[in-house]
């Protein structure tokens, strides 16, 4: 009789967006820990894990909730397990792209990948100048974000001189922003592409009415929208998948060409990324594609078999259970699935 095989640890912050995960877990009887990444400690010279493999679901957005002490913290972390051999299912790599828009950019333009024109700034003055650099309209990200936190849209350099004027840009966590061209996307639709083990999954063509940064395909993102309303917060340009026709959203099932594919998949395993999504959108200047997000934290559609014609937490708990077994055998694990 074969011995059982050690838990599955699955690393997390955000109390809701993972209850599918578990259930799919409870469903089939796997072994598993759930790891709360606002509330840890470890100890660097202690032995071995009581896990084979721990599943990273750290978000960026975290200090959204509260949890900011998290997002550092992970980092640390993680580079400690993968020192002592645990397979870490989107490890340090995958993470750092995860919480840091600018590493994303360098990387597409690493691997030859258009993207909007930007500038990475580390102070408010350099905002202004930046953006002298650009063609208006442009928008200021933080570096860390989720969710489309802090993305603000300028039509003009008037308007953003009043907002730096009155305080209302900030950099974000790490102090760290990106001022960008914003670009109109043809037929007013973006595209997320996801993949599992550094491979096409399904992609999701998403065409909203509005000028929304957060396009979060979780039902979670619902509830929370209405929190914040609730407590007064004015979460500008904040829509969720979730509640497409309410929200002006129109969420499809999309069969993105081939060379897009190709392309995605280059970024999958040049990031780390064991599973994630990849976001562009077509220029509508020029017909060509603009990468421009990157989401380790990948939270899959709503209704998923509706919309994209099956279950992709069924297929990912199929690919960790694989994991698992892998760093049980000989074979041993992999650092990442995608690279």
């Amino acid at each position: 009789m074969a011995e059982p095989l050690p838990p599955i640890a699955v690393y997390y912050e955000h109390p809701e967006w993972f209850k599918p995960l578990f259930a799919e877990l409870d469903a089939r009887g796997t072994p598993y820990v759930r790891v709360d990444a606002a509330r840890h400690r470890f100890d660097p010279g202690a032995g071995a894990e009581e896990f084979a493999l721990l599943f990273n679901r750290m978000s960026a957005s975290a200090y959204l909730r509260g949890h900011g002490n998290a997002v550092f913290y992970t980092r640390h972390y993680l580079r400690h397990l993968e020192g002592k051999g645990v397979r870490v299912v989107n490890g340090s790599r995958a993470f750092d792209y995860e919480t840091s828009k600018a590493l994303q950019l360098s990387l597409f333009a690493s691997l030859g990948l258009e993207f909007p024109r930007t500038r990475v700034v580390n102070s408010l003055e350099e905002v202004r100048a930046a953006a002298r650099e650009l063609t208006f309209p442009v928008v200021v990200k933080p570096n860390i974000g989720g969710r489309g936190a802090g993305i603000v849209r300028f039509e003009t350099a008037d308007d953003l001189e009043h907002a730096l004027g009155a305080g209302l840009v900030e950099l974000g966590i790490d102090s760290t922003a990106l001022v960008q061209e914003y670009i109109h996307a043809d037929g007013g639709h973006i595209v997320r592409v996801e993949t599992l083990a550094g491979r096409f999954l399904y992609a999701m063509k998403v065409t909203t009415s509005g000028e929304n940064f957060n396009l979060c395909p979780a039902e979670i993102c619902d509830v929370e929208r209405a929190q914040e309303q609730r407590a007064g917060i004015n979460a500008v340009g904040e829509v969720c998948l979730a509640d497409a026709p309410k929200a002006g959203l129109k969420v499809e099932r999309y069969e993105p060409p081939a060379e897009i594919v190709e392309k995605v998949e280059r970024i999958a395993e040049a990031a780390g990324l064991d599973i994630g999504g990849v976001e562009y959108l077509i220029d509508g200047r020029d017909g060509r594609p603009r990468f421009y997000d990157i989401n380790a934290l990948s939270n899959f559609v709503a209704d998923a078999v509706r919309v994209v014609g099956f279950d992709p937490h069924a297929r990912l708990v199929d690919y960790l259970e694989e994991e698992v077994r892998r760093c049980a055998t000989a074979t041993g694990c992999r650092s990442s699935a995608a690279g």
